[in-house]
């Protein structure tokens, strides 16, 4: 999308590319470590934490129409297994590739008067501003897709008891034992037969001693 602010430059995720120049063809190498920013992942569920090392490189390459930036992020991700809710990390490493726009030119590197004649042309695309490119949103968008969405501690991971919520992995030969509830019910009604059976008998043995005495 078309910028709406300037761009800060102290900013670890902006980046200058007055070196690189517009002379289509030239080429420029960018290695540096930031902190992630807030909330970079899914929901909560798995992500990298706020404030870890995030290792970037990057390649500039000036085309007609803007600055194509080629990059890979790699940091540390940490979540939740979804099966057993065990905490769990892993190296995440992802991909990218997005084109920042001159400000001043269209998809064919051709001038037009001013970003966002166009708007529908111009909502999903990216800008430079004075030279600058905030990184942010496109290593966010490459995160998210380099995450599991149902992450877990392995593969094979047995998860929760459904009855009582332990572990399985700890207790591998851990079970309840199941009772058809119609053959319950059948228990308990024996149960109650017994029960009365046992009052008949005292009833009978007592008139019994009666009689005797």
């Amino acid at each position: 999308m078309a910028p709406n602010a300037r761009l800060d430059h102290r900013n670890p995720l902006v980046f200058d590319t007055h070196e690189l120049g517009r002379r289509p063809g030239a080429l420029q190498r960018l290695t540096r470590t930031v902190e992630a920013p807030a909330d970079l992942g899914i929901g909560g569920v798995v992500g990298v934490p706020e404030g870890a090392p995030v290792a970037l490189e990057l390649r500039l390459e000036s085309v007609m129409e803007g600055v194509l930036v080629t990059g890979t992020a790699r940091a540390r991700a940490e979540g939740e297994c979804v099966r057993c809710l065990e905490p769990l990390g892993f190296d995440l490493e992802a991909d990218f590739q997005e084109l920042f726009s001159y400000p001043d030119a269209d998809d064919r590197g051709r001038a037009h008067a001013e970003p966002g004649d166009d708007a529908e042309d111009d909502e999903d695309r990216l800008f430079l501003e004075d030279g600058l490119f905030d990184l942010e949103p496109v290593l966010r968008d490459a995160v998210v897709l380099a995450l599991p969405m149902q992450p877990v501690c392995r593969e094979d991971c047995p998860g929760l008891c459904s009855e009582c919520g332990a572990r399985l992995a700890d207790d591998p030969d851990h079970h309840h034992d199941a009772v058809d509830i119609r053959w319950a019910a059948l228990q308990e009604l024996a149960g109650s037969l017994k029960s009365g059976d046992k009052d008949d008998t005292s009833g009978a043995e007592a008139g019994v001693d009666e009689k005797q005495e």
